[in-house]
């Protein structure tokens, strides 16, 4: 079993128009055993940016932590929060300086940038960014994701139908996956407000 799939997890971001959602599963696992059933995957940064770690727990938290700290020390140097795009080279550019020995954890960015553009990006456990337009997604169900999101996204999704189709891929995929699941955990984020909401899925 590769280390990426110890804990096991689910997350994809999904762009609509002028919002964006992020979502992930709930399970934290020791391979096949269920540990917690309400484990936090997503984290926010600030109002409009939101990082989802998914792959070994212990090295998500610790990730965490760091990008909390260079955030807060760009905002106290430049008084302003930091754009997507900055913080997904800052997130890369960590990683990689780790390549010899590196967080196990695929790093899920999504944020609204200038005009409230949203920007979406994953990348591998050394920084190598992937770039989508529509939607990007890590964790052990990945290929399970990348089928329903492909078969039920649409461009520029209103905000209520971006959290349906988002839902219902991630709710179906992880039904896939025996590493994931255990319901969901979904932010909604326009430009005036951000939704939490959780889903419940099977609990087996």
């Amino acid at each position: 079993m590769s280390i990426f799939e110890y804990n096991g997890s689910a997350v994809v971001a999904m762009v609509g128009n002028n919002c964006f959602a992020i979502a992930s599963d709930r399970r934290l696992g020791v391979q096949l055993q269920t540990v917690a059933t309400d484990f936090q995957r997503i984290f926010k940064i600030h109002d409009k940016l939101f990082v989802a770690l998914s792959g070994l727990a212990s090295d998500a938290q610790t990730l965490y932590q760091r990008l909390v700290f260079r955030h807060k020390l760009y905002q106290l140097r430049e008084e302003r929060d930091m754009k997507p795009e900055t913080f997904a080279s800052l997130v890369s550019s960590m990683q990689y300086e780790k390549r010899f020995g590196p967080y196990f954890c695929q790093p899920v960015i999504a944020g609204l940038g200038d005009g409230d553009k949203p920007f979406i990006c994953t990348m591998d456990a050394i920084g190598a960014k992937e770039l989508a337009k529509d939607f990007v997604v890590a964790g052990t169900a990945s290929e399970s994701l990348y089928g329903a999101c492909e078969a039920m996204f649409k461009p520029d999704l209103e905000p209520e139908e971006l959290f349906e189709t988002i839902s219902q891929a991630l709710l179906s995929s992880v039904d896939r996956d025996c590493l994931s699941g255990w319901g969901g955990h979904v932010y909604l984020v326009t430009p005036t407000e951000v939704k939490e909401r959780i889903l419940k899925g099977r609990m087996d």
